[in-house]
């Protein structure tokens, strides 16, 4: 159920608004069926009860939770019957590897190098930052052909059975990168890459989770 249904929140999100990670545990929240609230909380803030400063912190059935790989897990465990996970270990580990690529290699280069310098001129005003996004576009083109060899190779992680949490991870660290300049033009020559990307807008916890900031 999307944030600010009548249901009482079985999820509570403290985190920023418009956020790659917030997004990925809305979208497991909505393959749950469990309702949410987001609480706008900024990283390294008073307010944040992270020791690290990060976010999202999620609390759920008595739990604070942090780090959205625990969070997301949890949630797909103990309310959703593990359907965003696959059964048997091979298929398992190769999910996990995804979600590692997206969170350790992926979603760094996007957010610093074209996202992040994006959203400071659209949203701040300030100059866009020409020289960080210049040395980023040769790292982001590697990056973008990497994941469509994989897919054209073996599938990647569309080989899984079903939508997964490496879906769920990748989703929005790719939609993020969409919707700069740059990215939409690189993501659109990378045809499998596009067409899985076109897939899951079409999915209902997807469209219940968009941003704003999304055409």
């Amino acid at each position: 159920m999307p944030a600010g249904a009548e249901a009482v929140p079985q999820v509570r999100i403290f985190g920023t608004v418009i956020s790659t990670y917030t997004r990925i545990i809305q979208i497991t929240c909505e393959e749950a069926g469990l309702a949410y609230a987001v609480t706008a909380t900024a990283a390294h803030s008073t307010a944040n009860r992270h020791p690290f400063g990060k976010v999202p912190v999620v609390e759920v059935d008595g739990l604070e939770l942090i780090e959205s790989v625990a969070i997301t897990h949890y949630i797909d465990n103990a309310h959703n019957t593990g359907a965003l996970q696959p059964a048997g270990p091979a298929a398992r580990a190769l999910m996990d590897k995804w979600i590692a690529i997206a969170n350790n290699y992926l979603f760094p280069l996007f957010e610093h190098g074209l996202v992040m310098p994006w959203i400071m001129h659209r949203v701040g005003g300030f100059p866009l930052d020409r020289d960080t996004i210049d040395r980023a576009l040769p790292q982001i083109s590697r990056a973008l052909g990497f994941l469509e060899a994989e897919l054209s190779i073996d599938g990647g992680w569309t080989a899984l059975d079903g939508f997964t949490l490496a879906d769920v991870f990748l989703y929005p660290v790719l939609r993020g990168l969409e919707l700069t300049p740059q990215g939409g033009a690189g993501i659109v020559q990378c045809d499998r890459l596009h067409a899985w990307l076109g897939t899951c807008r079409a999915r209902p916890s997807i469209i219940a989770t968009r941003w704003e900031s999304e055409p």
